[in-house]
C-alpha cells in the first residue's frame, strides 16, 4: 500500500480521519461505564496515531499538541525562547488529538472533534495556518482546507418573524462568556449549546449557526484547525477586538476569538465593544 498524501491539506485530512477512526473503535470497545478511563484513553490514543504518523511522514516539523508535556507552558516567561524549537521552526503542526473530551465520554454525543492543523513561516496570512483539518468522527463528517466547504447559505432560523433573520449563536455548554446572554438580546441572536470548539466552529462552516464567539479562555490547539478551515471557506475569524489571531505564539494561550460569516462581522465586533469590557 501507499504512503499518505504529500499535500499538507490532504495530508491533515487523511491524518484527522485516522484519528477519528481510532476514537470511535475506542468508544465502542470501552463504552461509557467509566467517563474518566474513557477521557484519558481517547486523548492518548489519538495523540498516538498523530504523533507517530508525523513523526513517519513528516520528520523534519515540529508539532505542538495538547497531550505533549508543558504544553501549556506560557513559553516566553518560564522557558528560555532559545530551547523551544518550535519557535524558530519554518513548519509546525498544531494539533488537538480530542477536542471536546466531556462530550467523547458521554453516550449518544457526537459534537466531538479531532483537529490538525499546520503553520508555516511563509504563510501569506496573519495567522499562520496554511493546511488544517477536522474530524467529527460521531457525525461521519470531515471538513479541510484541501476541499474547503462552499460559504454557507444565509437561512432563517425556525420561529423567526416574516422578513427577520435571528442570528444564531453557538455557545459553550459548560463555559460560555459571562456576556454572551446580554449581547444575544442586544443583536437578537439566538444562543445554541454545543459542546467542542471545533464542533462549534464546524457549524459556522456548514450554516448550521452563524457565529462562534469565545472568551472563556483557550489554546492554539483549540481553534487553529477550525480556524484555518473556516478562513479557507471565507469566514470570518478575529480576537474579539478585531485584531488577527496568531498562531506559533511564544505564549500558546489564544483566550478569545469570534468567527462568523463576514457580513456579521461588524455588527458581532461592535456589540463585543459594548459588552466584552
Amino acid at each position: 500500500m501507499g504512503g499518505p498524501p504529500m499535500i499538507d491539506g490532504a495530508f491533515a485530512r487523511w491524518l484527522a480521519a485516522r484519528a477519528g477512526v481510532a476514537l470511535v473503535r475506542l468508544r465502542s470497545e470501552m463504552g461509557f461505564a467509566d467517563a474518566g478511563a474513557l477521557k484519558a484513553a481517547g486523548d492518548k490514543v489519538s495523540h498516538d496515531v498523530i504523533r507517530t504518523e508525523l513523526a513517519k511522514w513528516r520528520p523534519g516539523d515540529v508539532v505542538l499538541s495538547e497531550e505533549d508535556e508543558g504544553s501549556r507552558l506560557a513559553w516566553a516567561a518560564e522557558v528560555n525562547a532559545g530551547a523551544v524549537s518550535r519557535l524558530t521552526a519554518d513548519r509546525v503542526w498544531i494539533i488537538d488529538p480530542l477536542d471536546g473530551t466531556r462530550e467523547f465520554a458521554e453516550e449518544g454525543r457526537s459534537d466531538w472533534a479531532v483537529h490538525v492543523a499546520l503553520w508555516s513561516r511563509a504563510a501569506p496570512t496573519p495567522h499562520g495556518l496554511v493546511a488544517g483539518a477536522v474530524a467529527l468522527p460521531a457525525q461521519q463528517r470531515l471538513l479541510g482546507t484541501d476541499k474547503p466547504p462552499a460559504y454557507p447559505p444565509m437561512t432563517v432560523a425556525a420561529g423567526a418573524a416574516p422578513g427577520v433573520r435571528t442570528i444564531r449563536l453557538a455557545a459553550s455548554r459548560s463555559r460560555p462568556p459571562v456576556f454572551l446572554t446580554d449581547l444575544a438580546e442586544d443583536v437578537g441572536a439566538h444562543l445554541v449549546p454545543m459542546g467542542s470548539a471545533g464542533a462549534k466552529i464546524a457549524a459556522v462552516v456548514t450554516g448550521e449557526v452563524d457565529a462562534y464567539i469565545h472568551a472563556g479562555g483557550q489554546y492554539e490547539w483549540d481553534s487553529a484547525a477550525p480556524v484555518a478551515v473556516a478562513t479557507a471557506t471565507g469566514l470570518h475569524a478575529s480576537r474579539i477586538d478585531g485584531s488577527a489571531l496568531k498562531y506559533n505564539e511564544a505564549d500558546p494561550r489564544l483566550p478569545d476569538l469570534l468567527v462568523c460569516r463576514k457580513d456579521l462581522a461588524p455588527r458581532l465586533l461592535a456589540a463585543l465593544q459594548r459588552h466584552s469590557g
